[in-house]
């Protein structure tokens, strides 16, 4: 399959002779489209501009993108602070919608009309870094006499497209100077912050529906570099962005007919089993034989508990008594239903309701998936704030340049026509409440100065906003890091580190507990009240295994193995994910304290007999025994192995 590649044209300064070259023949065909169009060098710009009203009418059109490029716009300007710059929102006819900037610049951007409701099209302005990049479709830098209006010269732009969910161009982001401050990274700067602003478009359309998150490197995986991809509940393909287009090798206009399986070879039930099976990244295959490392993020539809308990991507809010999950998988739990026999987990409970009441910051620690989340939610539950709301803030989940806005928010009216797209901030939203901070440890250093005033001072105050708001909030944190080696390192503040652990608790993982008989039937007793039940072997087994996943990976297996057993109940091999099946089989085991178990190789011996059942049944057909089992061809020829040497 062809790949379209992502790099955009080069945009810095020419350096050598071929490059000034080539650049003065772009802009000469830039001012010639200028001429055609009936402009003037000389002519004066054309000041009139929207007003108030309408404005506002032009925020309220454009909601989500003004939702979404606020606070990235806030955050953009604090990079560029002091170069005596501005940053500049347009629509995508290049009507300036809003601006920030150094007030000594914005002086001087105001005699040549650049402001807020003034169009910079290239039919009103000529050659500029907006219209130009609205009418080239790509990011592009103008510079001093480049620009087409004489008046415009004293200015350096480099300005973005951006493009809406489903590629079409929706506006542009631009950072305007003077022509002296030019700096070659801004273009990268706009660029990023551009790719910020999508993607939140993106999963804010398509957040409802089964989502792959793709790259071809794992490390990118999770970045602003990634692929996203969304898909309707048969599979077809709703949406791709840039990047996907890029590694599939599609264009814009080249999306109708995909679907799940002709792009990934795969279909929408074994997709979900697959992501059931580990919370962790899978590799999927792309057309050609392009293996990719990929998020699989479940439709959120299906229902509150399946989506909380399995999305890793989060910032949820719940009153205490709304039905919910986290880790672990159950509703609204007390810290009596956590108690499963585990004396590890008991002495955790017992001493956090010793301070219960107190006043005193609880820290949970704990790998991934043993279920911080939802002992945070039973603290909240018992206390005396369980009438409050419970508000859940995952740091790990949110691009980095986007925790201050959820945290802190930002004020109403702080730009033009934007009094009712104002957002309070999480904090805000827990007054009177909890406020769960997971994976504390993921925030950023600059931030965890802010939070730390708000939890001396009991006030926050918003982006953008000139006074304090009081609040009101108990605070609960985690994290899976080792904060205290990161405090050695620097990354961690230490004032902070020592408000938030008050008391400080530690959450076995699943594979150091003894409570999994009883975790595993009361996972099953909440999956719609069935009265499935798992064989004895693969209790066994699963005692034997490590649960890299914890409580996170068994609910997801439990869950699917439910739905696959139907109103049978019992649930054997052939009712488990395939993925799973084999991690179980190339397990080491791992010894069970006073648990009577069978290993996973007899589970090993034991499948082995079913495959060659099987394959008798068949006639040594593989294809047809790996479909009677509902397991891969590899599986069939691995249990063939194991026969064969047993």
């Amino acid at each position: 399959m062809k790949r379209e590649s992502t790099a955009e044209p080069s945009v810095r300064r020419p350096a050598d002779a071929a490059t000034v070259g080539a650049r003065t023949q772009v802009v000469s065909l830039w001012h010639e489209r200028a001429r055609r169009l009936g402009l003037s060098e000389r002519v004066r710009p054309d000041f009139s501009a929207l007003s108030a009203r309408a404005l506002g009418e032009l925020a309220e059109q454009h909601r989500a993108l003004y939702t979404h490029a606020l606070p990235v716009m806030e955050l953009l300007h604090q990079q560029i602070l002091n170069t005596h710059s501005m940053v500049l929102l347009t629509d995508q006819r290049g009507l300036i919608m809003h601006a920030l900037g150094d007030g000594d610049f914005l002086a001087k951007a105001e005699q040549v009309a650049l402001k807020p409701g003034v169009l910079w099209s290239e039919d009103s302005k000529g050659t500029n870094a907006i219209g130009t990049a609205l009418a080239e479709r790509r990011a592009t830098l103008v510079h001093g006499n480049e620009h087409f209006l004489t008046v415009n010269r004293f200015l350096t732009c480099s300005c973005s497209p951006i493009r809406g969910p489903r590629g079409e161009l929706i506006g542009a982001l631009d950072v305007s100077g003077p022509q002296e401050g030019y700096h070659a990274h801004t273009m990268g700067l706009v660029r990023l912050s551009t790719h910020m602003i999508e993607k939140q478009l993106f999963i804010e359309a398509f957040g409802k529906t089964l989502r792959i998150h793709f790259h071809a490197r794992p490390e990118r995986l999770g970045t602003l570099l990634e692929g996203v991809v969304a898909f309707d509940e048969s599979g077809g393909l709703l949406a791709a962005n840039a990047h996907a287009r890029a590694l599939l090798g599609l264009r814009a206009g080249e999306m109708n007919g995909h679907t799940l399986a002709s792009l990934f070879a795969i279909d929408v039930p074994t997709l979900l089993a697959r992501r059931a099976a580990t919370p962790t990244p899978v590799r999927l295959s792309l057309g050609g034989g392009t293996l990719v490392t990929a998020r699989i993020a479940p439709p959120t539809d299906a229902g509150r508990i399946a989506t909380r308990a399995s999305a890793p991507a989060r910032v949820s809010e719940a009153p205490a008594g709304e039905a919910g999950a986290g880790e672990g998988g159950a509703g609204t739990a007390t810290l009596a239903d956590l108690d499963t026999g585990d004396p590890a987990v008991a002495a955790v409970i017992d001493r956090v309701r010793r301070v219960q009441g107190h006043g005193i910051s609880i820290l949970i620690h704990g790998e991934t998936g043993t279920g911080k989340e939802l002992l945070a939610r039973a603290i909240h539950q018992e206390s005396e704030r369980r009438r409050g709301p419970f508000v859940a803030v995952d740091c790990a989940s949110l691009p980095e340049s986007l925790i201050e806005a959820e945290l802190f928010g930002y004020e109403e009216g702080a730009f033009t026509g934007a009094r009712r797209h104002g957002n309070p901030g999480k904090i805000l939203h827990a007054d009177g409440g909890t406020l769960f901070l997971d994976e504390i440890g993921d925030m950023p250093l600059a931030l965890q100065a802010r939070l730390l005033r708000v939890l001396q001072e009991r006030a926050v105050l918003p982006l953008g906003g000139r006074r304090e708001r009081p609040v009101n909030i108990a605070v609960i944190c985690a994290t899976h890091r080792d904060l205290r080696e990161m405090m050695r390192a620097g990354t961690f503040r230490e004032d902070l580190y020592y408000r938030l652990n008050g008391l400080a608790v530690r959450l076995p993982a699943l594979r150091e507990r003894c409570d999994l008989t009883v975790l595993i039937e009361r996972i099953l007793q909440a999956q719609g009240g069935r009265s499935a039940r798992l064989a004895a072997p693969l209790l066994a087994a699963f005692q034997a295994y490590r649960w890299p996943g914890n409580l996170r990976q068994l609910t997801n297996v439990l869950r699917t193995a439910c739905v696959l057993a139907g109103e049978v109940g019992r649930i054997g091999r052939e009712q488990l994910p395939e993925d799973f099946l084999e991690d179980l089989e190339r397990a080491p085991e791992r010894p069970v304290a006073g648990a009577a178990h069978t290993s996973a190789t007899g589970l090993r011996a034991l499948r082995a007999d079913a495959v060659t059942a099987a394959l008798q049944r068949n006639a040594g057909n593989i294809s047809a025994t790996a479909r009677a089992l509902g397991v891969s061809r590899n599986t069939v020829y691995r249990a063939m192995r194991c026969a064969g040497s047993a």
